[in-house]
């Protein structure tokens, strides 16, 4: 006769997923635990900069495989909490600065990554045509209706980044009559054109007086100039966006590799 104890059994899957044989509820994977577990050991005193414990000191303390340790960091890393130096290891990012991955997001997304408050103040909202740069990122002929944002984007509180937005009317009709969305990413998912892929530019630059006066810096600040086209699963061009980002808040972190040659 087989009883039923009420005993959980957890087994490990190759890609470090902790799964219960028995009754229950089901535990979540142990790369997620162990991210969970990595961020609360920042939170709770690493300062900015400091080494992390090495794989096999991670490996021992939470009795997780290498591949789990790896996840975990890599998921620390695309939320900004962690940034890896080639041969010397893991480290706490500064959360005065504002890490960019090669991760399609929002900026509201990257500065709730680091638990900090996004907000917006909305400069222009308005019904306009594109011009030959406009027209040519987003497939369109000269002159065709677009609608054209232009937003000082803030996380708590402070200026980050001035970012201007062109987006064809015929994908956010009633957009302008509407007002400024609480998130563009949304409110294009709900336009059947949710943002999937984007070609970025980022060059070095520095700030007009203008721009200095709305995000609180001196004349001749420097600061990333970042062009992006979006575009949603189809392939169509639903965004042109060109920000202005602070140098001294931002920066971009990209993970490269060397080509092997047989």
């Amino acid at each position: 006769m087989n009883t039923d104890t009420g005993t959980n059994t957890d087994t490990a899957t190759d890609d470090g997923t902790a799964t219960s044989t028995g009754p229950g509820t089901e535990r979540e994977p142990k790369h997620e635990a162990l991210r969970t577990a990595l961020a609360a050991l920042i939170d709770d005193g690493l300062a900015p900069h400091e080494a992390l414990p090495s794989e096999r000191d991670l490996m021992q303390r939470y009795s997780v495989s290498r591949m789990t340790v790896r996840r975990a960091v890599e998921r620390l890393t695309q939320e900004g909490r962690v940034y890896r130096v080639q041969g010397a290891g893991t480290f706490v990012a500064d959360p005065a600065t504002i890490s960019k991955s090669l991760h399609l997001t929002s900026f509201s997304e990257d500065i709730r990554g680091r638990r900090m408050v996004p907000d917006s103040r909305l400069l222009v909202l308005e019904r306009t045509e594109a011009d030959l740069d406009c027209a040519r990122d987003l497939f369109l002929t000269p002159g065709s209706p677009v609608v054209h944002l232009e937003r000082l984007r803030t996380a708590d509180g402070e200026p980050m980044c001035l970012e201007n937005v062109w987006l064809p009317e015929a994908l956010v009709p009633g957009l302008v009559e509407h007002g400024e969305p609480q998130s563009l990413y949304s409110w294009l998912e709900q336009a059947g054109a949710a943002p999937e892929t984007a070609d970025q530019t980022i060059r070095a630059t520095v700030v007009g007086p203008r721009e200095a006066a709305l995000l609180d810096v001196p004349p001749q600040f420097p600061a990333l100039h970042v062009e992006r086209v979006t575009r949603d699963i189809r392939g169509r061009a639903v965004e042109r966006a060109v920000s202005l980002y602070r140098a001294d808040r931002y920066d971009y972190r990209l993970t490269i590799s060397r080509e092997r040659r047989g």
